[in-house]
């Protein structure tokens, strides 16, 4: 601003409202941490951010994150934990003994009948892990996968149990982990996001799932998930209009962020900043996003590999793909949703349904990365919000949020294991039980982060992704 041009407009209302932003300022400087603020600043004088964690608190075995989103719950009772018992039990009155005074979503005060698993399970593997029959791709990738068998989970319904899964948090406007992630280690890429999110969607059971589960929250908005369309272009309006070149297109930036700039030195908001990185992001995107998404250059052998029928077409398979080439470009964190698997009903002809949509894409998104020497440090988690009841719902199954399974591929996970374990019903975590929390920080210290350290003061306390819980589980590390 103009010294001469701001003497006169120095009124009564004008200095207590400039003097606001900089009290605001120095209250806001004091309730952040000062180590936060320091790194924040380093990481922000190369133009691209780095990351407020400059040096890793652990040795850091993963660089980046896939998140393999199972929408909905998927059974876990058909999925990773076999029960014998339970298919013995089929029909017949569930023991009032395991359910008494629990809570029960849909099912509570109706009488409660045991219902087996539909399908058969195979020892796979090395390790003899027991999988479903129903992901015969995914049974012969078994070596590779670290399943857990403990999950719990404290929300019954769908959209907060989301939220807990990916903020470790019910209330709104707390960071996603993608956020966290961003916000703590940076990108490797000056032309894309560097948290992206893709959707897609089955036949049968498709929760919905909305923006919220991969937003910023309190954290800057620069640190939100960037939605990916699944289908068409990527990203909306990313070519020029008709009219305009590339160098026309480059002053207008040019001239946005000047303007941005001068409003930055006026006003202490961050948003302004994130404004400018953004518009600069927006235009290299415009070069980089048709390049990403043009899966002519990829081999037909790797098209077959996923299952890819028509590339873009929306389906899990082309998702799968599409991660490759996003952490192949520096990408931090991919979330790929698939919205398939809420089987209240007909879980004998959905199930299958969701399965087959993802079980070859999934495998496929192992091997490649394994065969391209990035699943080392890359580490994929599968998995939904909760799992399902082992006492039937009609023809289906209830939410559940005292058992179900996760896996883990990659990243410093160990290999070829079956952690925890549910009693002989599938319905409570009895063996190495664990927490959504314990899973949140065990996937930071995979990254090299203490989840302890990672924190941000949020109205006057350290909020952090695990919240005061939280315990990493070294027993499936590597």
């Amino acid at each position: 601003m103009n010294p001469d041009a701001f003497v006169p407009s120095v009124n009564r209302r004008s200095f207590l409202r400039r003097s606001a932003y900089g009290l605001g300022g120095i209250a806001l400087a004091a309730l952040m941490d000062r180590g936060l603020i320091g790194s924040a600043q380093a990481a922000e004088t190369s133009g691209r951010w780095k990351g407020v964690i400059t040096q890793p608190h652990f040795p850091a075995r993963a660089k980046r994150v896939i998140h393999l989103c199972m929408a909905g719950g998927p059974s876990h009772l058909e999925t990773f934990d076999f029960k014998p018992k339970l298919k013995e039990l089929n029909g017949q009155p569930f023991p009032e003994s395991f359910t008494k005074g629990q809570q029960l979503a849909q099912l509570q005060n109706r009488v409660l009948k045991a219902r087996g698993p539909f399908c058969e399970f195979r020892r796979c593997g090395k390790a003899g892990i027991e999988i479903s029959n129903l992901f015969p791709y995914i049974q012969s990738v078994a070596d590779d996968l670290c399943v857990i068998r403990s999950m719990q989970t404290e929300q019954i319904n769908h959209d907060p149990a989301h939220a807990f899964m990916n903020s470790g948090s019910v209330i709104k406007g707390r960071p996603s982990m993608g956020s966290w992630l961003l916000y703590g280690l940076g990108a490797d890429t000056d032309e894309l996001p560097g948290f992206i999110v893709l959707n897609s969607a089955g036949k049968y059971g498709l929760q919905p799932v909305s923006a919220r589960q991969w937003s910023a929250g309190f954290l800057p908005s620069k640190f939100q998930g960037i939605q990916f369309q699944s289908r068409g272009d990527a990203v909306h309006y990313v070519g020029n209009p008709d009219g305009v070149c590339q160098s026309t297109q480059r002053q207008v930036v040019e001239e946005i962020n000047r303007l941005n700039g001068i409003l930055a030195e006026d006003h202490l908001d961050p948003e302004i900043q994130t404004r400018i990185a953004q518009y600069e992001l927006a235009f290299r995107m415009q070069a980089s996003v048709p390049e990403l998404t043009d899966f002519h250059k990829e081999p037909q052998s790797v098209l077959d590999l996923y299952g890819v029928k028509t590339p873009g077409d929306g389906s899990f398979a082309s998702n799968c793909l599409l991660a490759r080439r996003l952490v192949e470009r520096g990408v931090r964190m991919v979330q790929l949703y698939h919205r398939a698997w809420d089987h209240h009903g007909d879980i004998e002809n959905a199930m299958p349904s969701a399965a087959g949509d993802v079980d070859q894409a999934t495998a496929a998104l192992i091997n490649d990365l394994k065969q391209r020497g990035l699943l080392e440090d890359t580490l994929i988690l599968w998995g939904g919000e909760f799992g399902r009841t082992p006492m039937g719902q009609g023809t289906g199954r209830d939410h559940h949020i005292l058992a179900f399974s996760v896996f883990m591929a990659g990243g410093g996970v160990h290999s070829g294991l079956a952690y925890g374990g549910t009693d002989e019903l599938g319905y409570r975590s009895v063996d190495n039980v664990v927490s959504v929390h314990d899973l949140h920080a065990t996937m930071l210290a995979l990254l090299g982060i203490d989840h302890k350290r990672l924190s941000v003061k949020f109205q006057g306390l350290d909020a952090r992704l695990t919240g005061i819980a939280g315990n990493v589980v070294k027993d499936v590390m590597a």
